[in-house]
């Protein structure tokens, strides 16, 4: 009975692909209830599993990023391979995010990367794809084994992993700052942050449009998630090396950035945005402050339908033109005008402008690093110029100029191309409403108590 609920999720996904647009309604309305409680626990599923708001959060993203992935490739005319694929990794992230013992978060934490390679090798574009499918597995794996011994270890020392019975203390503070730094590592290669970033524009470039989809979408949000539910447990660890991990984080997005300005292959600079991105992400928690949770929660629930989107879009490119190149993609303006406006809102949102979930988690994050530390005034400023001039150089570099040569097949896009940028647009720009109302009622509650 216990695996009902989860089981109910993902067979709506794939019943409700119909129609998506009653589901997209019913799940917008659903998330809009859940942010009216942040952190409350919404549901105990027993035997270990239970949502939370955030948790639970990032299971509606999953569904909802999986349903537009089945769009995204035509599912009817797609084998029954790629759905039980999609649906195995649908299951592990359901669950990965539904347990509350860290050791069985692990487990699913790593088991969904079997379906994803298994995406990335099956239906991968190049002949590379085998290359970035290994480089992803290492990676990943690698940085994980010391997330299993700390945990192993944890258990033994505590009797438990279960994030609801842990209150912030351990049983081994001598050596919990070391292990704590052991536990981030692994979740930084997730995230992933600078340096430990490779894997990541390999993945997202030799796959097909299903891998960066749920890559860039959700399984990136695994990292963030993580640190979240484990400097939970280590607060009193927390404080004392949040200066390392906040100058890690700033210094990895100025550099992601400055990389996103070099490149010449669309989906290579999508990937490193994310990189960008998810380095506000890991800042804002580690200031262990509420603007900066909220900020980093809200961050990751809008770059997931961000750069989902614009993985989609370029797929949608690439169909058209047979490259990735910016210099075969220039032009698309006058070839297809009605790609070019998606192009251009989608590039609004990735450079975080109103009204979009980015701008509002942005503005969270920068306000609880500044208070934190305010001499970061000039890397958060760097990091909010180059995300523009990026987003800039990514739209201006593929719409404007000259076509290199006259494309007969580029068509324009299909009513259902179309609706699945809509879906990914739409809740992008539309959940800031009622999470303002929210940020300003917050904020006037507390001047209320004060």
């Amino acid at each position: 009975m216990t695996m009902m609920a989860p089981m109910f999720l993902i067979l709506s996904t794939f019943l409700c692909s119909i129609s998506p647009l009653a589901f997209g309604a019913t799940l917008s309305f659903t998330v809009l209830i859940l942010l009216t409680k942040k952190y409350e626990v919404s549901l105990i599923l027993g035997s270990g599993l239970g949502w939370d708001s955030v948790s639970f959060l990032m299971i509606l993203l999953s569904i909802w990023i999986t349903l537009l992935m089945a769009m995204a490739m035509a599912m009817p005319t797609s084998s029954s391979t790629l759905l039980v694929t999609l649906a195995a990794l649908l299951m592990a992230l359901t669950l990965a995010f539904s347990v509350q013992d860290l050791i069985w978060f692990y487990i699913y934490f790593e088991a969904s990367l079997v379906p994803t390679f298994v995406l990335i090798l099956g239906w991968g574009y190049q002949p590379e794809r085998i290359q970035a499918g290994v480089y992803m597995l290492l990676y990943t794996v690698l940085a994980s084994l010391p997330l299993l011994l700390v945990l192993l270890s944890f258990k033994f020392w505590n009797n438990s992993c279960s994030t609801l019975l842990l209150n912030g203390s351990t049983s081994w503070p001598e050596v919990s700052s070391w292990w704590l730094i052991a536990l981030v590592t692994a979740f930084a290669v997730k995230l992933p942050l600078y340096a430990v970033h490779l894997w990541l524009p390999k993945a997202h470039v030799e796959a097909p449009v299903a891998g960066p989809m749920i890559l860039a979408g959700v399984l990136l949000k695994l990292g963030g998630y993580g640190v979240f539910r484990v400097s939970s447990i280590f607060a009193c660890t927390v404080p004392s090396k949040s200066w390392f991990m906040v100058t890690w984080a700033i210094a990895s997005g100025a550099l992601a950035g400055l990389l996103c300005l070099r490149q010449t292959d669309v989906k290579v600079l999508i990937a490193l945005s994310s990189v960008a991105h998810m380095a506000m992400v890991m800042g804002g928690l580690f200031t262990s402050s509420l603007w900066g949770v909220n900020g980093a929660m809200i961050i990751m629930l809008g770059h997931g339908l961000c750069s989902s989107a614009l993985f989609c879009i370029a797929d949608m490119n690439y169909r058209r033109t047979g490259s990735r190149s910016f210099a075969l993609m220039k032009g698309s303006q006058t070839l297809a005008p009605a790609l070019t406006l998606w192009w251009f809102l989608l590039a609004v949102a990735n450079m975080a402008a109103p009204p979009t979930l980015n701008l509002l988690g942005e503005m969270s994050s920068i306000i609880a690093l500044l208070s934190w530390a305010p001499p970061l005034l000039t890397g958060l400023g760097w990091l909010v110029f180059i995300a523009a001039a990026y987003s800039l150089y990514l739209y201006i570099t593929t719409q404007h100029g000259k076509p290199p040569a006259p494309l007969p097949s580029f068509t324009p896009p299909s009513p259902r191309e179309s609706l699945t940028l809509l879906l990914h647009w739409a809740p992008l720009n539309l959940l800031i409403l009622w999470a303002m109302v929210k940020q300003v009622v917050m904020c006037q509650c507390s001047l209320w108590k004060s």
